[in-house]
């Protein structure tokens, strides 16, 4: 009785393993969950900060400035 109980057992977790991995296989491709936008928006929200803060520095401004005179003039 006990060798017919542990076959048992084996089948059981097998299918459960069988059912975990169709559910897992079907999420593959089901995209960003809402958590996942969220993060990808704040980054890319703090990239646009950085870049805004870069572009309007006072450096920057002149170095954008010099290569379009000189490629207006050249």
């Amino acid at each position: 009785m006990g060798v017919e109980m542990c076959g048992v057992m084996r089948a059981r977790a097998a299918m459960s393993v069988r059912r975990v991995r169709r559910m897992r296989a079907g999420r593959r491709d089901a995209g960003m969950v809402t958590s996942e936008y969220a993060m990808g928006l704040i980054a890319a929200v703090g990239f646009a900060g950085l870049l805004l803060k870069v572009l309007t520095s006072g450096q920057v401004q002149t170095a954008l400035q010099g290569i379009v005179q000189r490629a207006l003039h050249g």
